[in-house]
Formats: C-alpha cells, sequence, structure tokens
C-alpha cells in the first residue's frame, strides 16, 4: 500500500532542514552547497572552525530529493548521473541564468550570446538552431513541462528551488527532445509560512540586479508566493562609432504561484511566468582593419594574415533597428490527487512567446559591406499530462500519458542595400561596380545606391506529440533494484515555407524611371544583363513566390533498462542500457528541407559511495553511446557565387566514450572542497562536411576533459554572524578540430590571434550573514582573473563581402549584495 505523502508544510520543514544540514549539498558540480547550521554546542565552542566534521553528518551527502526518475527519491540511490545545481549555488556565483554558470557543469556546454536563440549541448551533442523547424536534443523542462522552442527555453532565474542536469539519453522518463540528457528546472512552493526576501546588487558596467520574494499563507488550505526580479547593466563594450554599448542587460520578470489544499488528499497549484527582455544584440567584431572612410570596401578575399585581434580591436556595427527582445507568458495548472493505492497527478500548460532578434553580421559601419539578419518568431503550446504512481513491496512504478501541441511561426530576414549588392557582384563576378559607375555615368536624379534591400522567407510549423510511459522498480531482493521502462511517441508535423519576393521600392522605381525614359535600353549590354540579374532575389534564390509545405509522421519506442545493486548502505553500483530520441524537422532557411529523426543508445556503469569516517563522497561512471543522423547547422561554402553562403543542415553519426568522477569532502567542520571532472573522446562514425570533405574518425570538436572544483571556508561568530569565503575554479579543454573545423570558424583562422583554446574561469564571494540569514552583505566576483577567450568566427559575409567577424566572452564582473529577510 503506497504511503501517503505528508502535508506541504512538514514535507517543506523537513526538506529545508535536510537542506541546511547538507555538507555539500546533492550533487554539484564544484559548488558549496547550503551550510550546516550551528548547533548549540557550536556555539559555546571558541574554535569551532577546527572541529572535525561529524561523520553521522557525512550520511547527509547527497541527500537532495530530486524527481530526476518522475518520482522522490535521494539522488544517491538514483542510478543515473544527476547533478544538481541548487539555489545556493545559483547565488554563490550571482548567476542570473543558467548560461552564467554552465562551465561549472562539465560536460554542459550553453551558448547564450543570444538568449532568443541559445543552444545547448551536453555530453558532447548538440543542435544548432536553425529555427522553428527544429528542437534541441537536450531537453528543458520547468516543472515538468518542456519548454517549447529555444526562444523560451534560457529564462532568468526567478524563485528557484534546484536544477537537475540529468546526462545521457532520457526518453524513456521525460520524451522525444531529451536524446542527449535533460535539463529539469524546479521552482518553489507556496510554504505555510509567511515571510518576504529582497536583495539588491550594484556592480561595474553599471550594473543594477534586484529581487524580492512574498510568501503569503492565506488561511490554513491556501498561499500565495509572489516574485520579482529586474536586471540592468550599461554593458562591457562600446561601439566606436556611435557610442552604443553592447554586452546590455535589461531583463524583469515576474512569478506568482497559487496553493491550494482542496482536501487532505488533494491539491492544487496555478503557477504564472513573465518575463520581458529587451537589449541590444550580440556584438559582431570585425576582423579586417579598414579606415574610418565608410564607402571603403574590404579587401578580396579577406587575407588572414592581417585579421585584428577580436580582443582588443574596436567594435563597429550599424545594423539599422538593432534589437533582441521576448515577451514570454505561460500558466501551469497542476493537480494531484492521492489514493489508497496510488497519486494521480494531472499537469495543464500553456506557454507563448513572441522574440524579435536583429543584429549587424559584417562586422563593420560601412555602407558598402552592409549586412543584418533578423529572426522573428512567435510561438504558443499546449501541454496536458496525466501521471499515475504507486509503490509496494514489489515495486515503485510510475505511468501516463501526455499530449503536446505547439503553433510556431517564424521570419527569417537578411536585409542589404544596393552599396553592399554592388560589392557584392564585384567580389562574385569581378564585374568593377556596375551600380557605382552607371550612377556616376546617369543623371543626378537616377542614383541607383544607397536603397534598402530586403528578403525574407516565412515559415509556419504545427506540430502534435503524443506519448504513453511506463517505468518500473522492481525490488528483486532487499539490495537489487532492476528498472524497466518504455515510451511510445508519436510526432505529427506540419510545416511550410515562403520565399517572399525581394523588396526593393526604391531601387526599382529608378529601374522603371530609366525605362520609362528610353535610358535603360541605351545601357551598354553587360549593365542591362547585372540589372536583369538583380531584378529578383540574391540571397534567397531558390522556390520565390511559391508556397512549399510538407507533413510527416514519426513513431518511436524508447526503452530503458537499469540494474543497481547496494554492495552495503553507502555503496551503490548501477548498469543502465538507454535509448533517447529526437524529432525529425526542417531548415527554416532551406526550402523543402526535411531531416529524420535521431535516435541515440546509451551503454553506462556507474557506482556511487559514501564514506562517513571521512566525510567524503565519491561517485563515478563510465559510458558509451552511439548516436545516429544528428543534425548541425554548418556554413556551405559551395553556395552560389552571386549569393550569400547558406547554413545547410549537415546530417552525422556519431559515437562517444566516456568517464565523469565527481568528489565532495569536508575534513573540517567548516571547510567544504567539491571536485568533478569529465574526460569525453567524442568522433564521427560517418560524416561529410559541406564542403564534400569525409569526416569519419575524426573528433567531433568536443573537447578531451572539463572540470570544475570549489571550496568554501566559514569562519563562525564574526559580529554575530558568519562569514562565508567561496571559491571556485573551472575548466573547458580546447577544441578537437577536425578538417571543416576552419571553415566553421572554429579552429585556427588567423595567425593573431587564438581560437578554440582551453579556458578557465575563477569566481569568489565573500560572503556575511546574521544567524537565519535574516541580513546578509557580499563581495563577488565573476571571472576575476578577467580571462576573455575568442568563441568563434562567422564567414558568413566572407566569401562575398570580405567581412568576417568574431564573438568573444565578456570581461571580469563584480559587485556588492544586500540583502534581508523576513
Amino acid at each position: 500500500m503506497m504511503i501517503r505523502q505528508r502535508p506541504l508544510s512538514v514535507c517543506l520543514r523537513h526538506l529545508l532542514l535536510g537542506g541546511t544540514a547538507l555538507l555539500l549539498g546533492s550533487v554539484p558540480v564544484a559548488f558549496a552547497a547550503d551550510q550546516t547550521p550551528a548547533s548549540p554546542q557550536d556555539a559555546t565552542t571558541t574554535n569551532s572552525s577546527a572541529k572535525p566534521a561529524d561523520p553521522e553528518k557525512a550520511k547527509l551527502l547527497g541527500n537532495v530529493t530530486v524527481t530526476a526518475q518522475s518520482r522522490s527519491q535521494e539522488v544517491q540511490s538514483v542510478p543515473i548521473p544527476v547533478q544538481i545545481v541548487t539555489a545556493k549555488q545559483i547565488d554563490t556565483l550571482a548567476a542570473t541564468d543558467l548560461s552564467k554558470m554552465d562551465i561549472f557543469v562539465p560536460g554542459l556546454v550553453i551558448d547564450a550570446s543570444q538568449p532568443t536563440q541559445p543552444t545547448y549541448e551536453l555530453r558532447g551533442i548538440s543542435t544548432s538552431n536553425f529555427g522553428i523547424g527544429t528542437e534541441s536534443a537536450v531537453g528543458v523542462y520547468v516543472d515538468g513541462v518542456y519548454a517549447a522552442r529555444s526562444g523560451g527555453s534560457l529564462l532568468a532565474f526567478n524563485d528557484i528551488a534546484r536544477i537537475e542536469v540529468l546526462k545521457g539519453p532520457q526518453g524513456t522518463l521525460f520524451g522525444r527532445n531529451a536524446a542527449a540528457g535533460a535539463i529539469s528546472i524546479v521552482t518553489n512552493e507556496p510554504t505555510d509560512t509567511f515571510e518576504g526576501k529582497a536583495r539588491v546588487r550594484i556592480g561595474n558596467d553599471g550594473r543594477r540586479y534586484a529581487d524580492a520574494l512574498l510568501n503569503i499563507p492565506i488561511n490554513k488550505d491556501m498561499a500565495l508566493r509572489i516574485s520579482v526580479l529586474d536586471n540592468q547593466s550599461n554593458g562591457w563594450i562600446k561601439d566606436q562609432a556611435n557610442g552604443q554599448h553592447y554586452g546590455k542587460d535589461d531583463d524583469w520578470g515576474t512569478r506568482m504561484v497559487y496553493r491550494w489544499n482542496i482536501t487532505d488528499n488533494t491539491r492544487v497549484l496555478l503557477s504564472w511566468d513573465h518575463e520581458e527582455l529587451k537589449q541590444p544584440p550580440a556584438p559582431a567584431i570585425g576582423l579586417v582593419p579598414l579606415t574610418t572612410d565608410t564607402n571603403q570596401r574590404a579587401p578580396f578575399p579577406p587575407d588572414p594574415s592581417t585579421y585584428l585581434n577580436p580582443l582588443h580591436a574596436p567594435l563597429y556595427n550599424d545594423a539599422i533597428g538593432a534589437q533582441e527582445k521576448r515577451r514570454f507568458d505561460g500558466v501551469t495548472l497542476s493537480l494531484d490527487h492521492s489514493f489508497g493505492w496510488g497519486e494521480l497527478v494531472s499537469t495543464t500548460a500553456w506557454r507563448g512567446f513572441d522574440t524579435f532578434n536583429r543584429g549587424d553580421y559584417d562586422g563593420t559601419d560601412h555602407v558598402v559591406t552592409y549586412l543584418d539578419t533578423t529572426n522573428i518568431e512567435h510561438n504558443n503550446s499546449w501541454y496536458q499530462e496525466f501521471k499515475l504512481s504507486g509503490n509496494n513491496d514489489l515495486m515503485d512504478w510510475v505511468s501516463g500519458v501526455s499530449y503536446y501541441q505547439e503553433q510556431a511561426r517564424q521570419t527569417s530576414q537578411t536585409n542589404i542595400n544596393t552599396n553592399s549588392l554592388d560589392t557584392l557582384i564585384q567580389n562574385a563576378y569581378g564585374l568593377g561596380t556596375p551600380l557605382t559607375d552607371l550612377s556616376q555615368m546617369l543623371p543626378a536624379q537616377y542614383n541607383l545606391l544607397g536603397d534598402p534591400w530586403h528578403e525574407a522567407i516565412s515559415n509556419d510549423g504545427n506540430f502534435k506529440a503524443y506519448a504513453a510511459f511506463g517505468d518500473v522498480i522492481w525490488h528483486l531482493s532487499e539490495n537489487f533494484d532492476l528498472t524497466t521502462g518504455l515510451r511510445y511517441t508519436r510526432d505529427e508535423k506540419e510545416f511550410s515555407w515562403y520565399n517572399m519576393p525581394r523588396s526593393a521600392p526604391q531601387f526599382d522605381a529608378t529601374i522603371a524611371a530609366l525605362k520609362q525614359a528610353g535610358i535603360y535600353q541605351t545601357l551598354p549590354l553587360i549593365d542591362q544583363l547585372v540589372l536583369g540579374a538583380v531584378s529578383g532575389n540574391v540571397i534567397f534564390p531558390n522556390a520565390v513566390g511559391v508556397p512549399v509545405s510538407e507533413s510527416n509522421t514519426w513513431n518511436n519506442f524508447s526503452p530503458r533498462t537499469v540494474a543497481s545493486y547496494k554492495f552495503t548502505p553507502d555503496v551503490m553500483g548501477y548498469v543502465s542500457i538507454t535509448r533517447g530520441y529526437k524529432a525529425g524537422g526542417y531548415n527554416s532557411v532551406q526550402v523543402g528541407s526535411r531531416f529524420a529523426p535521431e535516435t541515440v543508445t546509451n551503454y553506462e556503469g556507474g557506482i556511487k559511495t559514501l564514506f562517513p569516517d571521512q566525510n567524503l563522497l565519491l561517485n563515478a561512471s563510465a559510458y558509451y553511446y552511439r548516436y545516429n543522423n544528428i543534425q548541425t547547422l554548418a556554413l556551405d561554402p559551395n553556395s552560389p557565387a552571386s549569393a550569400l553562403p547558406i547554413y545547410v543542415v549537415n546530417s552525422s553519426d556519431q559515437e562517444a566514450k566516456g568517464l565523469e568522477l565527481e568528489a565532495q569532502w569536508q575534513p573540517i567542520d567548516s571547510l567544504r572542497l567539491n571536485f568533478m571532472g569529465a574526460y569525453i573522446d567524442s568522433t564521427y562514425r560517418k560524416a561529410i562536411a559541406p564542403d564534400g570533405t569525409d569526416l569519419t574518425g575524426q573528433p567531433t570538436g568536443t573537447p578531451y576533459l572539463s572540470a570544475a572544483a570549489s571550496l568554501t571556508y566559514t569562519w563562525h561568530h564574526v559580529a554575530n554572524g558568519d562569514l562565508e569565503f567561496d571559491l571556485s575554479q573551472a575548466y573547458r579543454g580546447k577544441t578537437r578540430c577536425n578538417s571543416d573545423s576552419q571553415a566553421q570558424g572554429e579552429c585556427y583562422v588567423s595567425p593573431n590571434f587564438q581560437i578554440g583554446t582551453s579556458q578557465q574561469r575563477t569566481d569568489a564571494r565573500l560572503d556575511w550573514h546574521a544567524p537565519g540569514d535574516r541580513w546578509g552583505v557580499a563581495l563577488y566576483g565573476t571571472n576575476v582573473f578577467n580571462k576573455r577567450y575568442v568563441t568563434g568566427v562567422n564567414n558568413i559575409s566572407t566569401s562575398v563581402l570580405g567581412t568576417p567577424f568574431a564573438t568573444i566572452t565578456p570581461p571580469r564582473m563584480w559587485g556588492v549584495e544586500l540583502r534581508a529577510k523576513f
């Protein structure tokens, strides 16, 4: 018979007591977890910092309740690799979203240079963002609800309880788009205690951050929790021509959660999330040295030996109307009811967002090489899940069904002008600059330069997914468990493209006037041919003005089998075989494209151990996976000479073997040490680069090594409080280059700067807090040694305009934090 869950307030009190007693908090990689509160005996001890840690407390290492297997379990008893990021760890690093701390989670990489179009990578598997036609192989879930598309997957932290990073395919438990792993974000629920919190951070580059929380018990059965945040900064890099700052933060959000205990066995949770982001786009740092004459064309082809070092180069961006913004709203209704034999949970959710992202794509402010791109998205999704769970002496089981529906619209724009079109003609055909020459020859009223040129592809997607799943932990003996699970998924997708005829009304009006005046017919034949060639699309030349649509259905079964054995109460080993699946899809800017689903098979073995006498926790795992039909976005150097290169969807088969190690140690009461390292050897089993190069057997680019470590030391009874020092260090190895890495701007590009090198980051924090954290003040620094790196070179305009540009990491950030709690 299933044991009835205790009332929420009791559970929360026990959870909080357990959380504050953690030595290192669950399974975080290199973070300091919640501090163990001083006992009455500690308060009378004059040298408490030197006391040996209590071996009994070591049994609480990893004693955090998680829902990684759709059921509540202590993380050390979960036979899969799970890394927990706690609210305390988020605060220690002053992180405002997960991308600000991903380097401290070995194996996880988040590119959030464009927060409305982020990309996720886990254990070497990533999915490039190429529009609404695809989905990430790393599933992001907020309170169990899938975050539709990348535009709504990276939101600011707002009243977060914990983040569970599950490595390896999670198709059985989480669904179709968790082939590489899952990131499960769990927020706080209303409690039965009135409380309020407020925090302010002020730092360099005009940083101003504030958040506040109010928890209100309405009566014995109802409670309301409201939180708000506002994150602002002035930016860390300035445009040298117009003074515009880039790298700004301008983000605010709110969250409200209402809880109603209808009966002793029935509870309702209703939440609403809202966020608005509005800031400059990612800065594009040009690599070609140019003068301040905005009519100067870049040398063509560009000479890499003359490239500027982007870490020291000036910024010149001139995209008209440059901006990145998002409005997000989400509502979730959760209803759970306990029976004598189990529990039913119904989750109903709606998510909606609108994004706009226009940025510079030539890295200059020269009118003759002007290029910007714009991505506009609108998205609405519905999710419904019914889940039953229960347990008895024989088994612990969970089963359910779900339905997901999404409507998405996208417009992909490219904007140039007739000056940069003239540069393209010159570089692609070697015909000089015919539009410039004609404008100088014609009467003054017939100017062909300075006119805007706009091309765009619009997409509509209607997606549905149905799923049924079951997962059973069979207790075959007191120490031996066998887990079997299976998920069936059916994906139904409809997708359309419409490549709009190009829009250049002023240019077309001039050509019409030339024809009406009889001048056009007297032009040299070569000029007439050039003007005829640009009478249509030059950037998106295929299927212009013709609606194209696709519809596809895919079915998949994703099983998993896990065997775990407890050798002692503190030592558990496991082996597993799991399958993962990611739905097929489409490239939004490649008309008529379609790709099949991705699948992965993962073999893994691990051990989770605790040494109470040494206050030491050690976990390790080894894995091997084979990933089929992985889709990546790659720049196609074989694009027509007359058009901008495009990004194509490139399919490959990959495999990887890896090791992961975690250690947590508390040698004395006031000192805690954490370490986590990851090794991976990821290679192509079968792959052809867009230029035809065979990449089979070559590395995929994923570094061999990544690691993170942290140290936390606490001085008790300082000014009637505790003073805590946190030091966190992270390392990510250098990119393993292959024959296509240089073309994609991921490895050696120029002798004047390095790219794809190993990266390091050091964060530090000194925090004083009163008992119960009623008051607190902290000094913190992110990237305290100001390590800067070139993260990539974009060659989209290199072959036609001669203007490659780069992206770089931000500089050191420091600040002061004040907070209060009542």
